[in-house]
């Protein structure tokens, strides 16, 4: 007879993966101008992004998950790019030196490994049932309530300028409006890739590891830089997208079971 092994709740190496982010955060925050950190920030954005880039292409194949992929990449450079040229739909910034080369002066290279993970996470949280509309759109405002915590980190460690500043720490209103409209389009992007793969196939629980990471690596930041509102802001995230992952791991443990061959009742 076949044996299975269930998966377990929560991976040790995820575990100690948010443990150390968390713990990076102080020293992100306390030393920021360490040599060589702008390039060093690349290897680190790519160990987040990784379970999530493997994770779609596992559930959605390798021609659609890479085609997601893709295609979530260059929406983020040419809106952000846009941002950075125009002021809409965010309201007018720029990104500082500490992330590094920038394509044109515009956007950094390194986008779509912070970004991307973040769009994957979103829709991970809010797939899996509902209407096509009502997964993009939650997916939207879920990817608005990640920023809330992402903006005022992301300024206070100086990794974008808002030279008109703002109400939130810093951060002009307008641009949350601007995350909306991104988040909608990019959510709606993976929706419509992904098709029945995010509603028909059970989700893979890797598909939340790197929200669920980054996320860790934010309220640290945010701790540290004494960000009351956004640290509180990201505890609540890691708590649902924490419990979305549990959900998703007794789903995926339920189908296995489910598939397992039924023993052949012993002959009298």
């Amino acid at each position: 007879m076949s044996r299975t092994t269930a998966p377990r709740k929560v991976p040790r190496l995820l575990i100690a993966s948010c443990a150390f982010l968390f713990i990076s955060g102080y020293f992100v925050v306390r030393f920021p101008d360490v040599e060589g950190a702008s390039y060093a920030s690349y290897a680190f954005n790519l160990l987040i992004a990784l379970p999530a880039f493997i994770a779609l292409v596992r559930q959605l194949g390798a021609v659609r998950g890479s085609a997601a992929l893709v295609a979530v990449s260059l929406f983020g450079y040419l809106i952000e790019g846009l941002g950075v040229a125009t002021g809409m739909p965010y309201g007018r910034f720029y990104y500082g030196d500490p992330l590094g080369p920038t394509i044109l002066g515009l956007v950094p290279y390194l986008l779509p490994l912070s970004y991307v993970p973040l769009v994957i996470g979103a829709v991970a949280v809010v797939s899996g049932h509902g209407t096509t509309l009502r997964r993009i759109v939650l997916g939207g405002l879920l990817l608005v309530v990640i920023d809330g915590v992402l903006d005022p980190g992301a300024v206070s460690l100086g990794f974008w300028i808002w030279p008109d500043s703002g109400p939130y720490y810093g951060v002009p209103l307008s641009n949350y409006g601007g995350w909306l409209i991104s988040g909608l389009i990019a959510s709606a992007l993976v929706t419509w890739i992904g098709g029945r793969r995010l509603t028909e196939v059970p989700l893979r629980p890797g598909l939340l590891d790197s929200l669920l990471v980054s996320m860790f690596l934010w309220l640290g930041v945010c701790i540290f830089s004494g960000l009351v509102f956004p640290a509180v802001l990201a505890a609540a995230l890691i708590v649902l997208v924490g419990r979305r992952r549990l959900q998703l791991t007794r789903a995926a443990t339920t189908a296995r079971r489910d598939d397992d061959p039924v023993p052949a009742a012993p002959r009298s």
